[in-house]
């Protein structure tokens, strides 16, 4: 079982939290920051835990990040899937503060990762979840009577596209892992009503493998980049505004009014981005890794394969050989590097072969924090795809 146990200090510089008027929200990394920025504007501003340039599948929180957290009203976060290691410091620190695990939210669109180094051609309609009996994130058909603050409707949007798998989360005190029809071998999650996630393995989501020696984030279950679905970042921005308004009601019309501006600008992008890919969503390009699964489900843009199993390991020889066939085989218009991640995997799959490169980025790291970061995030990664797939 893996513990984390933090430098006494980030202990000591945690001790004193920050107070405010209005209520203090933590986020752990810069696009969960965007969403919270759009819907405090005018009234607060969020603190991001994850830096941009920081991988969130394994980081050691600066003293003033750890302090953040322990003066926290409010933590949003993905999830235990995407930042392991920082399940525990939520105990730790934050264990008083209101807890929102998007990955968690009824209604949120939930993909499995794609296995190997190339991708099977599939259908983006009906594949979420696919296999995982007792997790419907779709909104129908759930009873969150006991959900806590993570259960915040989201009137007047329609998401009965969230059709994925069948995934009830009954009983969710805040962002605890309830979840009846995950009781694993000699793992009953029934057990856990304090938040869930302080010392227990994280079985229900298939991630008890992450490799934390080296924070190694093993792609296996649920794909966590949940964030690269606009629907999700649609959804989420009315969820967050009721947790806020639970906790500040004088700021609750505030909230509402920002996250339905929000929502609303979010339509608008998902429509210009699909126009903007129509004319290259049949052209075959590899990524980095396999984070984009949510932006290509979405707007029926498929990538081929990916060069790294993950963000934390080097592909073998046998898996660039595989690569290097499948550009060629596919005649890819594209190969994209991420900016954290060595050029010289790019270089070794692309090498001889008359194929372009690009760059994405799921975190944005090179994008300024604040209230435009989430839309600015998705429309470069639409203008990226374009540009590269268009030569």
């Amino acid at each position: 079982m893996y513990r984390f146990t933090l430098p006494a200090a980030v202990l000591a510089a945690a001790a004193s939290p920050l107070w405010a008027d209005v209520p203090a929200v933590a986020t752990d990394i810069a696009p969960v920051h965007g969403l919270v920025s759009q819907v405090m504007e005018g009234v607060g501003t969020p603190d991001l835990i994850v830096p941009p340039r920081s991988s969130p599948h394994g980081y050691a929180m600066r003293p003033s990040e750890a302090r953040a957290l322990s003066g926290a009203d409010l933590v949003v976060w993905v999830g235990p899937s995407l930042t392991p290691w920082l399940a525990d410091p939520l105990q730790s620190l934050a264990s008083s503060a209101s807890h929102l695990a998007l990955m968690e939210q009824p209604g949120t669109r939930v993909l499995a990762f794609r296995e190997g180094a190339t991708f099977e051609p599939h259908s983006h309609g009906d594949e979420g979840h696919e296999g995982h009996e007792g997790h419907d994130h779709a909104e129908e058909g759930h009873d969150h009577d006991a959900h806590g603050h993570d259960d915040h409707g989201h009137e007047g949007h329609d998401h009965e596209e969230h059709d994925h798998g069948d995934h009830d989360h009954e009983e969710h005190d805040h962002d605890d892992h309830d979840h009846e029809a995950h009781d694993h071998e000699g793992h009953d999650h029934g057990d856990h009503d304090n938040h869930g996630h302080g010392e227990k393995d994280h079985d229900d989501h298939a991630h008890d493998d992450h490799g934390h020696e080296g924070h190694d984030h093993a792609h296996d279950g649920d794909d966590p980049h949940i964030w690269l679905d606009p629907r999700n970042g649609q959804l989420w921005l009315g969820q967050i505004a009721e947790a806020l308004a639970e906790l500040d009601p004088e700021n609750a019309a505030q909230y509402r009014e920002n996250a339905e501006a929000a929502q609303a600008e979010l339509a608008v992008l998902e429509e210009d981005i699909a126009e903007t890919l129509a004319p290259v969503k049949d052209r075959p390009f590899i990524v980095f890794h396999d984070a984009y699964h949510y932006f290509e489900a979405r707007f029926d843009i498929e990538a081929r394969g990916a060069i790294s199993e993950n963000d934390a390991r080097a592909p073998g020889a046998a898996r660039v050989a595989e690569l290097r066939d499948l550009v060629a085989e596919s005649g890819a218009k594209c190969v994209f590097a991420e900016p954290q991640f060595n050029p010289g995997l790019i270089a070794a799959v692309t090498e001889g072969q008359e194929t372009g490169t690009g760059t994405l980025d799921p975190i944005g790291a090179d994008l300024e924090l604040g209230v435009s970061f989430y839309p600015d995030l998705l429309r470069g990664m639409a203008q990226s795809m374009s540009d590269c797939l268009s030569d």
